[in-house]
C-alpha cells in the first residue's frame, strides 16, 4: 500500500492512487508529465505497477487491453493537451467496443483556466461526446470518491470510458484527512425472471433460431455453457465482429454450435443464417453497422438482445431487452431448467461444415517466392496452445488471423471493433503482463505495427514476452483494395516505405528473424516462441494479395 508521512497530510494526488489501490487496480500505463506529479510522486511506494510507454497511444491500448483482459477498467495517465490528444484513440476504441477504461489527464492550474496557458484545452469539449463521464477533480478532499466513481461507471451498465481531469495545483493540495472508500459493487447482471421466461418461450416457437455473441466479460465458463445450452437445441452460434472468443469454437467432449463470424471477412454461410433467420437472440452484442453489413442484414427477424445497458446501435426490429450481462444470463439460463426444445439438427450441422470448410486453411499451390499467410496461419493453428491470446490492430493484414485462428479459451483476442490502427503491439506488451506464462502473438500489417511498434521498448523494459508476426507488402492494403475497386489503375497515398523489422526488434534488445519462404515459416515461428524475449518475425507478402484465397 502508499506510505504516508504521519507528519504531513496526505494529498490529493496520492489519495488518488490509495483508492486506486483500494478498486485492485495492478498497473498503471503512461508518458510522464509535469502535470500530475504528484500523484506519480504516490506510485513511488504504491503496489501499483507505472508501466512506463513511449507514447500516450500506447498507453491507452495498453489499459484497454488490461480492461478486457481483467474486466476491470484498465487505467492510463497522461499529460495535458498533446498527450490528452495522443490518447484519444484509445478513447473512442473504448467507447465503440464498450471496453471499461480510466483515462486521467494532468491539467492547468485552476488559476490558469481560460488564458490559452501552456498545452491549456477544454477537457470536456474533447471527450464528452465519446467518453461515458468527463470529470474534473477541483476538490482535493473528494478524489478519492471521484476515483471510485469513474471506475465503477467505466465498468457499470454499458462498459466503456471514463476520463478525470487533475489540476497539477490541485492534487498537490492536502486532502484535508479524507481517506479511501469502500469500492461499490455493481448491481447484478441477471435477468428479470418473468422477461427471461419470455424470451426463451421466443426461441422455443421459433423455426429457425440464431445466438449471436459478443461484448465483453465473458469467462471460459460462461462460454462453454452457452455454447452447450444452444448446442442442446441446435441452434448455431455467431460471433460479432472481432468478439471470436465469447464462445469456444470447440467443446470438450462434444461438438460446438459455433458457425463462424459476422463482419468485415466474414463467410457467406455465416451471413446467410442471420438473413435465414426468424429469431435472433444477441448476447453481449446487438445488431450494429459491422455485424449486419451496413444495416442490410437480420433486421426483420423477431430479436431479443441481452445487455447490461442501452443497445446503443441497434438497428432493425428490437422485440425484447433484457438488462443482462452474459455471466448473469448464462447463470439464469441453467437456473431456469426444463427440456431443451429440439429445432432442426441438420441446419445446425450444415452451419458447422460450412464454417469449418471456409476456416480450414488451403496453402496456395506456388507461394510465388513469398510467404502464403494462409498456409502460416495453418502452422499457428498447430503451434500455438489452447489458451494462445491473439492480437491485432486494423487492416487487411487481420483479414487471416480472424479467419483461420481458433478460439478455444474467453478473453484470447485483443483487436479493436472500432478498427483502430496500432493496437496489436500494445495489447501484446499488456497481454504479457497480465497473463504471464501465457502465449501472446500479434499479427501486424506494416502499417498497423509502425504506428506503436515502438512499444517493444517497453516489452524489453518490463519483461513482456510476445511473437509479432508483422506482414510486409508496402502498401496500405486495406485502402489499395478499395482504391482498385472504385479507381482502377489510379494508386494515390497508399505506399509505404519499410525498414529491416527484424532489426529493428533486435535493435531493442529483442529477437527478430526475415522470413521470406513459407516452407521456413515454422522453423521460424518456433524459434521466435522459443527465444524468451520480445520477437518480430519480418514476414514477405506478396504486394498483390489482398485477401485469403486471392492469387
Amino acid at each position: 500500500m502508499s506510505t504516508t508521512d504521519p507528519a504531513r497530510p496526505r494529498s490529493a494526488g496520492h489519495l488518488v492512487v490509495a483508492q486506486l489501490e483500494r478498486e485492485g487496480v495492478q498497473r498503471v500505463y503512461g508518458v510522464p508529465g509535469e502535470s500530475y506529479l504528484d500523484v506519480l510522486d504516490g506510485l513511488h511506494d504504491s503496489s501499483v505497477t507505472t508501466v512506463v510507454t513511449r507514447h500516450e497511444g500506447g498507453a491507452g491500448f495498453m489499459a484497454l487491453a488490461e480492461g478486457r483482459l481483467t474486466g476491470l477498467p484498465g487505467v492510463a495517465m497522461v499529460t495535458r493537451g498533446p498527450g490528452a490528444a495522443n490518447a484519444f484513440i484509445a478513447v473512442h476504441t473504448a467507447h465503440q467496443d464498450a471496453t471499461p477504461l480510466v483515462l486521467f489527464v494532468g491539467l492547468i492550474p485552476v488559476a490558469d483556466r481560460g488564458r490559452e496557458a501552456f498545452q491549456e484545452f477544454d477537457l470536456t469539449a474533447w471527450f464528452g461526446s465519446t467518453a461515458k463521464a468527463v470529470v474534473t477533480l477541483d476538490d482535493p478532499a473528494a478524489a478519492a470518491r471521484v476515483v471510485s466513481d469513474a471506475v465503477r461507471l467505466a465498468r457499470s451498465g454499458r462498459p466503456g470510458p471514463v476520463v478525470v481531469g487533475l489540476p497539477e495545483d490541485v492534487i498537490r493540495l492536502s486532502a484535508g484527512g479524507a481517506d479511501t472508500v469502500e469500492p461499490r459493487a455493481l448491481p447484478s447482471g441477471r435477468p428479470d425472471a418473468d422477461a427471461l421466461a419470455r424470451a426463451l418461450a421466443r426461441v422455443d416457437r421459433a423455426e429457425r433460431p440464431v445466438v449471436v455473441v459478443g461484448g465483453e466479460n465473458w469467462t471460459d465458463a460462461d462460454g462453454a455453457a452457452l455454447a452447450a445450452w444452444a448446442a442442446a437445441r441446435d441452434i448455431p452460434v455467431l460471433a460479432d465482429f472481432r468478439a471470436y472468443d465469447a464462445v469456444p469454437h470447440r467443446l470438450d467432449g462434444a461438438d460446438s454450435p459455433y458457425a463462424g463470424s459476422l463482419g468485415y471477412g466474414r463467410s457467406d454461410a455465416a451471413a446467410a443464417l442471420l438473413d435465414d433467420a426468424d429469431l435472433a437472440l444477441f448476447v453481449g452484442a446487438c445488431r450494429t453497422d459491422v455485424l449486419s453489413d451496413g444495416y442490410t442484414r437480420g433486421g426483420r427477424a423477431e430479436t431479443v438482445v441481452v445487455l447490461p445497458g442501452e443497445p446503443l446501435g441497434h438497428s432493425g426490429r428490437l422485440d425484447q431487452h433484457l438488462v443482462a450481462d452474459p455471466a448473469g444470463f448464462v447463470a439464469a439460463l441453467a437456473e431456469a431448467g426444463g427440456a431443451p426444445v429440439r429445432h432442426d439438427p441438420g441446419r445446425l450441422a450444415g452451419a458447422r461444415d460450412a464454417h469449418t470448410a471456409f476456416s480450414t486453411p488451403v496453402a496456395a499451390a506456388d507461394d510465388g517466392g513469398f510467404v502464403d499467410l494462409t498456409a502460416a496461419m495453418g502452422v499457428l493453428r498447430e503451434e500455438l496452445d489452447d489458451d494462445a491470446v491473439i492480437t491485432y490492430g486494423a487492416g487487411n493484414h487481420a483479414v487471416w488471423p480472424a479467419r483461420y485462428l481458433e478460439h478455444r479459451s474467453a478473453r484470447s483476442l485483443l483487436a479493436p471493433r472500432n478498427g483502430a490502427m496500432g493496437m496489436g503491439i500494445p495489447a501484446a506488451v499488456a497481454a504479457s503482463l497480465v497473463r504471464p506464462g501465457r502465449q501472446v502473438v500479434s499479427v501486424a500489417g506494416d502499417g498497423c505495427f509502425l504506428m506503436n511498434g515502438q512499444e517493444i521498448a517497453t516489452a524489453i523494459g518490463y519483461g513482456a514476452v510476445f511473437t509479432a508476426i508483422v506482414v510486409d507488402n508496402g502498401v496500405f492494403a486495406t485502402i489499395r483494395e478499395h482504391q482498385e475497386r472504385h479507381y482502377p489503375g489510379r494508386p494515390s497515398g497508399t505506399h509505404l516505405t519499410n525498414p529491416d523489422f527484424a532489426a529493428l526488434a533486435r535493435s531493442y534488445g529483442g529477437y527478430g528473424e526475415t522470413v521470406t519462404a513459407t516452407a521456413d515459416f515454422r522453423g521460424a515461428l518456433r524459434r521466435a516462441l522459443e527465444s524468451g524475449l520480445p520477437a518480430v518475425l519480418h514476414v514477405r507478402q506478396d504486394p498483390a494479395v489482398r485477401a485469403p484465397g486471392a492469387y
